[in-house]
């Protein structure tokens, strides 16, 4: 049985970005451009009326930018929809701050075609990090370190400091299960635990939050 195409909404205050994305994204049968917004609160709007499954959001867009955009979107729904940031610069501040708000990765206006559809596709379906090693590299160039690890730290077991490394290394589920030897429903049971512990919406949150937390340079 066939499942429904993804929705997707597309954020961006320039007319020729939005018409080329929904160009490529159009092309692809299980994917469905359901709405387009112009501005941030345009965004919001939109998202809160046709409840897409993605959305590709602009950082930078007048009246309200593509980080209030997102907090307001994950604050005001239910079942938010899961928040790809485009952007010109992978370095920008705004992208971390992006992130941090709630964003579930970001993707380059320079990407090609392939890219963004794997993109969309990667952060609707799937249980790892979109680009991985780009999302360590922004925590690692703006994180804003605690003076002192916070208490969820020490309330990590073992296990579950284990998976968080395996979280960042941006491995699925399945190959967390294979590396360590355990049944996939576990590993997912530990997933959950340091989402909770470590207070976040996501892998990319959980993973940000290491980074700053310092939990990365330590065994």
């Amino acid at each position: 049985m066939a499942h429904p195409p993804l929705r997707v909404v597309i954020a961006d205050d320039e007319r020729m970005v939005r018409t080329a994305l929904r160009a490529i994204l159009s092309a692809e049968p299980d994917l469905e451009v359901v709405g387009e917004a112009a501005t941030g609160a345009e965004a919001v709007s939109v998202v809160r009326e046709v409840r897409p499954d993605v959305v590709l959001m602009d950082v930078r867009m007048p009246d309200v930018d593509g980080i209030r955009a997102t907090e307001q979107i994950l604050a005001t729904l239910d079942v938010p929809p899961r928040i790809v940031v485009v952007t010109t610069f992978e370095n920008d501040s705004y992208v971390y701050d992006a992130l941090r708000a709630g964003a579930a990765g970001f993707l380059l206006k320079r990407a090609d075609a392939d890219a963004l559809v794997q993109a969309v596709r990667l952060v609707a379906h799937s249980d790892s990090l979109l680009f991985p090693s780009a999302v360590r590299a922004l925590a690692v160039e703006h994180a804003r370190a605690y003076a002192t690890p916070p208490a969820w730290v020490a309330r990590l077991t073992g296990r579950e400091r284990e998976v968080l490394r395996h979280m960042a290394a941006g491995l699925t589920n399945a190959e967390i299960a294979r590396r360590m030897e355990v049944g996939p429903a576990t590993v997912k049971s530990h997933v959950a635990a340091v989402l909770a512990k470590t207070g976040t919406r996501d892998r990319t949150q959980a993973v940000i939050a290491a980074y700053e937390a310092g939990f990365m340079n330590t065994r």
